[in-house]
């Protein structure tokens, strides 16, 4: 495969819209969305970076999601649902007592839904601004036009809330084996909530459609995400378990995770089942195409997690509680991806290929020529040299100060061993004054095509703005910006070495 023109030198922003500042109890797609993109522009950046915006499961994390293709109706805007008179300022003061300086989870998905079940209860009886774009006419040919995913994904997600919230396979067997008379009687039974589903697809697509148009008129590119493994509890599984590997009674007979890191000892176990790749090759890997040709609809760009998996994957027996045991197992990236190619022509796809590398992903991405990902907090560490130090770089790499996955910048260089932060202040002749602005000049001035930094580090935070800690279940993916938070020097700054190193 040859290089991509599609990468040009630029800089952006990795920032998760929850994180987004607001009165509603999390990050939308509204006015603070568009605010944002605004700040990027402002800053001289071209590239705004987000996690994926699927529906949550548990632990709330955005790579464990109920869908490889719907999106969160937490994302979805209540103002905007104000201006169309879907709803009654009145309706919102229950999300306006949520807490704004992080997410709860656990207090906003019942709270949000019961709103957004009341603006759907006022479209359906049409109490709504005449000229509003949010129509009965949009929302049916969104369904049709949607129809391959969405029906399953309505359904789906009807028959969760009617088994209180339980996983697929521990449902009734007749449903959970979608027995053909058990999917119509359902259908039919759950028509109502089915339709409330379908409704809040039809509005965060709206939204995010709004979204990503503002951005690219403003010469904004957003980078997607798309975790590589799908959840067990999703649709996914529930309608085409013959893609996982799978036992007699659809549980999984191994799962997805990686050997002992950087991040843990024990290695970090997933969970996720993983593909039977013999049948997604006889399928003509159609699931994937398809996957693709949505997330590449929605995104300027999309960086797949974990891309090494596409080469050979960790394969842990399913029922060990760490990801010690396990063994490593080949998958057919190279067919895949030139099925991908044929299908969807060149594609921009940012390789994540973090973690322990060996030829065969080394060999995979220089087929695919995908810009793989240089990480700076990696690269000080005193005792070797590496390939996240700069001077290492291949042009076509993509370079993070960190990811969502790392502790801030400052939150890191306060904790790094002493050797380490030496070695950094020595390598960016740095006084370590505002450590987190070296490793940004640092980012900006390698030879990678793009340089990311989460908005933590533009704005010098510590450990205690950390969006996700691996390996930790539990309180993740909850910080939020706050409104104001960016000064007009952090923005000046930020314009200034944009500008000094042509991103």
């Amino acid at each position: 495969m040859h290089q991509s023109n599609l990468f040009k030198r630029s800089s952006g922003i990795l920032l998760h819209p929850t994180a987004l500042p607001g009165k509603y109890g999390i990050g939308c797609l509204g006015k603070e969305a568009l605010r944002f993109i605004d700040l990027l522009a402002l800053c001289g950046q071209k590239l705004w970076q987000i996690c994926p915006l699927g529906p949550t499961g548990y632990g709330d994390s955005p790579y464990q999601c109920f869908s490889s293709i719907a999106g969160n109706p937490m994302l979805i805007d209540p103002e905007e649902l104000l201006v169309t008179e879907l709803l009654q300022q009145e309706d919102l003061t229950e999300l306006e007592n949520l807490p704004e300086e992080k997410v709860d989870f656990g207090r906003l998905i019942p709270l949000k839904y019961r709103v957004l079940r009341k603006s759907y209860l006022n479209f359906i009886e049409g109490k709504r601004r005449v000229n509003s774009s949010l129509s009965t006419e949009a929302f049916k040919a969104f369904c049709r036009n949607n129809k391959e995913w969405l029906d399953d994904f309505a359904l789906f997600m009807a028959l969760k809330q009617y088994f209180g919230g339980r996983s697929w396979d521990l449902w009734d067997d007749d449903i959970r084996l979608r027995k053909p008379c058990a999917v119509r009687n359902y259908t039919e039974k759950l028509q109502v909530e089915i339709e409330f589903l379908s409704f809040l697809q039809y509005l965060f697509f709206y939204q995010w459609e709004g979204v990503k148009n503002y951005a690219n008129n403003k010469g904004i590119k957003i980078i997607g995400d798309m975790p590589i493994f799908t959840a067990y509890d999703s649709v996914d599984l529930w309608i085409n378990p013959e893609l996982f590997l799978l036992d007699a009674n659809l549980r999984p007979a191994f799962v997805a995770g990686v050997p002992p890191d950087y991040f843990s000892k024990t290695g970090q176990l997933w969970g996720n089942p993983l593909y039977n790749w013999e049948y997604l090759e006889k399928q003509g890997f159609s699931w994937w195409l398809q996957v693709l040709k949505a997330k590449l609809t929605m995104y300027d760009y999309l960086r797949i997690d974990h891309f090494r998996g596409f080469s050979s994957y960790w394969a842990v027996p399913f029922g060990e509680n760490t990801a010690v045991k396990g063994w490593w197992r080949q998958a057919p990236g190279k067919m895949l991806f030139r099925k991908v190619r044929e299908e969807l022509g060149d594609v921009p796809i940012i390789a994540e290929d973090l973690g322990y590398i060996t030829p065969d992903v080394e060999e995979l991405i220089e087929y695919c020529r995908f810009p793989g990902m240089k990480v700076l907090q990696f690269a000080f560490d005193a005792k070797e040299q590496n390939d996240h130090l700069p001077h290492n770089f291949p042009k076509n790499c993509v370079v993070y100060t960190g990811t969502h996955d790392n502790d801030t910048t400052v939150g890191w260089f306060r904790s790094a061993e002493p050797p380490d932060r030496e070695f950094a202040l020595k390598y960016m002749n740095s006084r370590g004054k505002e450590v987190h602005w070296d490793f940004i000049r640092t980012a900006l001035a390698s030879t990678a095509v793009f340089s990311l930094f989460p908005m933590q580090d533009i704005m010098g935070l510590g450990s205690e703005a950390r969006f996700n800690t691996p390996g930790i279940p539990n309180g993740n993916w909850q910080w939020r910006m706050k409104k104001g938070q960016i000064t007009t020097m952090d923005i000046t700054k930020l314009k200034e070495l944009t500008r000094l190193y042509g991103r």
